[in-house]
């Protein structure tokens, strides 16, 4: 068996003396403890040394990539005929193997033989000493790291973050122009603003006419697809209420519209480099978000690698930082999306689903940018499975949506409040409708024999209770009279005519009090004869009215008491 071992000198070929001390992985370290016992394990068979520094460095590279350099399959096509081969890298391996033919082998056993050689790598190769070996790794060192920085992508991050920086200000400066121009212009046609709505078609047609008058016998129709619009055109030039221009001002205005018509162009061509720069370095994340969002979530991380460090969460809100925080100082909610707001996925789903589909496609967006940083592929199948799995996700969301809404109306019945009666599907009754019971009317005859017990009662009873309320009302207002006339011997004489006025008060309530209360026991006779309604309103009426005496003579006693009282202190 043989070992394929890499110095920065050359490749060199080892060949096992005892194949059985493989087997013993644990005691192979100390075979190699000194030069003596390692020269017994292992001895050099053939060593294929680097002409030039250039030369290293393209089989070094070749090597990293697990690729065999030309000069490598030659050598090993020479002295490798029949023998197996160690190698310390497996995809190597399988690369030797299928262009040579030669059977290679990569395990634990191989990579602690490896250790060894690099222990003892200057006593088993003659005539490379340690003096030497030293500045070779460093030398070789130092020019792979230049290869690498020179193609890598962190260095072509700075041509996306240039190129869509000066997108951007391009798009600034179009519509600032395309604005100016249509304003200029404008004082000459107006009609023509709300006519030709874009800003290009609109340069070029004032470039064409010039004069609103030459647009009667001027072809449009390479400029406007739509023949209605050109009809329309024609007819505003004629009947336009636009200002007279000279001839001067209509040169500049179309020297405004050539700038306006190179930087439209320019733009093109800048997007088109754009698009081909992000497909090259970065293939995964243009095919899941786009060639202008993924260049300016680049722009905006500031290169590649740093952005693939961030966490989908981060790259979510990658761009809306000031709401970030501004959410976070007054404690409302955060942002659910920033940049990637922009991207098509996000832009296809729906108000209700925008949060969930920008959660979902951050987390995807975030190992594609990975994937492009730091892998060795450079195919876009990661970008395009995660697009694909969005999309049956979104479709899913809304479809779930649509058969909710769908149900509600005409998939699943409504839930009804259970009725016994009722059956479960129809909502018809089961027991049938019931009839008319004739039985359960009252009799006429029946009716008038009951009323007139009924009245006969109510009357005693009503007079019964009248009689309770008279009798304690007449000792009371003899008392007041004895009080008063006590209290009237006492008074002055400025106060004598006010306690004759006062019996003569009382006398005239009793007598209106005994008027009403006739009227009141003539009354019940006169309901009893009507009926049992009126005479139960009568009796009501009567209890009111007799309430309502009651009040007001109290009433009037408690102000004579409080004036002869006054009258008594003064």
């Amino acid at each position: 068996m043989l070992v394929l071992f890499e110095t920065p000198a050359g490749f060199a070929l080892f060949k096992v003396l005892d194949e059985g001390k493989l087997d013993k992985v644990e005691d192979l370290w100390k075979e190699f403890t000194t030069s003596d016992s390692a020269r017994r394990v292992v001895e050099l068979k053939a060593f294929n040394k680097f002409e030039n520094t250039s030369d290293a460095l393209s089989a070094a590279a070749l090597i990293i990539d697990s690729k065999p350099s030309k000069g490598l399959r030659k050598f090993l096509q020479k002295h490798c005929e029949g023998e197996t081969l160690a190698v310390a890298d497996s995809k190597l391996g399988n690369a030797i193997k299928e262009k040579l033919k030669i059977d290679c082998l990569h395990n634990s056993a191989v990579m602690e033989l490896m250790r060894g050689l690099r222990n003892q790598l200057t006593e088993l190769i003659t005539g490379l000493g340690a003096q030497q070996l030293g500045p070779m790794s460093l030398g070789l060192s130092h020019s792979l790291s230049r290869y690498k920085l020179k193609f890598s992508p962190e260095k072509v991050d700075t041509m996306i973050i240039q190129a869509i920086g000066l997108l951007d200000d391009l798009d600034k400066e179009l519509n600032t122009y395309a604005m100016r121009v249509r304003e200029w212009y404008g004082w000459h046609f107006p009609e023509l603003t709300k006519i030709v709505t874009d800003n290009i078609q609109y340069a070029k047609v004032v470039k064409m006419m010039g004069n609103r008058a030459n647009a009667v016998n001027l072809d449009f129709s390479e400029i406007l697809s739509d023949e209605e619009v050109e009809a329309q055109l024609k007819e505003a030039a004629v009947i336009s209420m636009g200002t007279e221009v000279s001839d001067l001002d209509l040169l500049n205005i179309r020297e405004l519209c050539d700038q306006v018509l190179a930087l439209s162009e320019y733009r093109g061509q800048l997007f088109d480099y754009l698009k081909s720069r992000m497909n090259t370095i970065a293939p995964n994340l243009t095919a899941l978000v786009g060639e202008l969002v993924g260049a300016r979530l680049i722009a905006h991380g500031g290169s590649l690698l740093n952005l693939a460090k961030q966490p989908g969460s981060t790259i979510q809100i990658l761009g809306a930082e000031k709401a970030l925080f501004r959410a976070l100082k007054t404690k409302h909610s955060t942002p659910k999306y920033g940049l990637i707001y922009h991207a098509s996925l996000i832009g296809k789903a729906s108000q209700k689903h925008k949060g969930k589909i920008s959660r979902s496609l951050a987390a995807k967006t975030a190992l594609a940018i990975r994937y492009d940083a730091l892998g060795d592929g450079e195919d876009n199948s990661i970008g395009t499975e995660s697009r694909l799995k969005l999309e049956t996700r979104l479709q899913v969301l809304e479809n779930k949506e649509f058969g909710k809404s769908a149900s509600a109306t005409k998939g699943k019945p409504k839930i009804e409040v259970y009725e016994k009666d009722r059956k479960k599907g129809a909502g018809a009754l089961i027991t049938p409708a019931k009839t008319y019971n004739p039985a359960a009317d009252v009799v006429l005859g029946q009716s008038t024999e009951e009323t007139p017990k009924k009245s006969e009662l109510a009357s005693k009873k009503r007079k019964h209770d009248e009689a309770e309320t008279a009798l304690p009302s007449e000792p009371a207002t003899e008392a007041i009279q004895e009080d008063g006339d006590q209290e009237g011997k006492k008074k002055k004489k400025k106060k004598s005519k006010e306690t004759e006025e006062t019996p003569a008060a009382d006398a005239d309530g009793e007598k209106k009090k005994k008027k009403k209360s006739k009227e009141n026991e003539d009354e019940p006779a006169v309901a009893a004869a009507d009926g049992e309604k009126k005479k139960k309103k009568k009796k009501s009426g009567a209890d009111g009215e007799d309430v309502a005496m009651q009040t007001e003579e109290s009433g009037k006693k408690d102000k004579k008491k409080k004036k002869k009282k006054h009258a008594d202190d003064e």
